[in-house]
């Protein structure tokens, strides 16, 4: 198989809004374990969730995503620990990517104010690719204008790969603000479908942060209900030559909450050379210890018509008790 058509495929295999190869989810700041390891038992106590993902509906190439995780919490050790599940389609190469990760986080209490929390993620991936859906270069023969159905091609018998991932990730909080800081894939995992390739992962880095606070602190609340809270949210990102920040704010009521995002490219390489990417809105209902969102990304480059990007997760803490105001969950 002729090497720039291998690589214009894997090129769209690992295609989304970043061109990165990680995915990112719009509503990262009420999962934020997809981003750090460090949020691992942040709540101090046990809760689940999941979160899918649909990108690009109106596209040839369609992407779903999928996490999935539960974390608990130590009060004798001082510590969490997380288990997660991620999992990534694409429908066009039949391009599939799973990953279960372990997670562990230490609580350390920096002062009256400040808590730290150092965490590390050990993961094991598994990578597929439907290369019998592929037309290779042995199957076209030129003088009799046949193709065969079958190939000899050794690319074929490489159409899975496994690897192991660590990433490492802290996190600090008060009561009411968080700033978390990430690495994933430290050890840059080799994801070639080749026998003697050597295509390493992208360490993939990420700086958020989250500030919640009561409305009535700052401005007249007349027409809002006392309890009303916003929460402002940040996380760039970056991974290889490409980036990406995300900035928004959402106000939060006891049952109810709604917001928007937007996202950008600050180095411009994206389709379009454009800053602006996207515009993204959200909402979810809370009853009692369930919480269920939605989001949708309208997209604002000059892709085309691509049907935006769906979301909908749902979270359950198995106790009402939390000791952080300031969660972003």
């Amino acid at each position: 198989m002729k090497l720039n058509l291998f690589i214009i495929i894997l090129a769209c295999c690992f295609f989304s809004e970043t061109r990165a190869q990680d995915p990112i989810f719009t509503q990262y700041f009420l999962i934020p374990e997809t981003l750090n390891p460090g949020f691992s038992g942040f709540r101090e106590t046990t809760y689940a969730g999941i979160i899918h993902r649909e990108q690009w509906p109106d596209l040839d190439l369609k992407m779903d995503t999928d996490y999935a995780f539960i974390n608990t919490w130590n009060e004798n050790m001082n510590s969490g620990y997380g288990l997660s599940v991620l999992n990534q389609r694409q429908n066009v190469n039949h391009y599939s990517y799973t990953q279960i990760n372990g997670n562990y986080a230490y609580k350390v209490e920096y002062n009256d104010t400040w808590v730290f929390r150092p965490a590390i993620e050990v993961g094991f991936g598994v990578k597929s690719f439907g290369f019998q859906n592929l037309l290779l270069e042995d199957q076209i023969n030129i003088k009799t204008g046949t193709i065969n159905p079958t190939s000899i091609d050794p690319i074929l018998k490489n159409d899975k790969i496994n690897f192991f991932d660590v990433s490492a990730g802290m996190v600090f909080n008060t009561e009411s603000l968080w700033i978390s800081l990430s690495m994933k894939h430290l050890n840059r995992p080799d994801i070639s479908f080749t026998t003697n390739g050597n295509a390493r992962l992208d360490s993939f880095f990420s700086l958020s942060s989250g500030y919640k606070f009561l409305l009535a602190d700052y401005v007249d609340v007349v027409f809002l209900p006392y309890e009303a809270k916003m929460l402002v949210t940040s996380n760039y990102m970056q991974q290889g030559r490409y980036n990406r920040f995300d900035i928004g704010t959402s106000v939060l009521f006891e049952n109810i909450y709604f917001g928007a995002t937007v996202t950008t490219n600050p180095s411009k390489n994206d389709i379009g050379n454009q800053l602006l990417t996207s515009i993204n809105f959200f909402t979810g209902l809370q009853y009692e210890n369930l919480k269920l969102g939605v989001s949708y990304d309208m997209n604002t480059s000059n892709i085309g018509r691509t049907g935006g990007v769906y979301e909908v997760l749902l979270t359950y803490q198995f106790d009402s008790y939390a000791k952080c105001f300031g969660c972003p969950h």
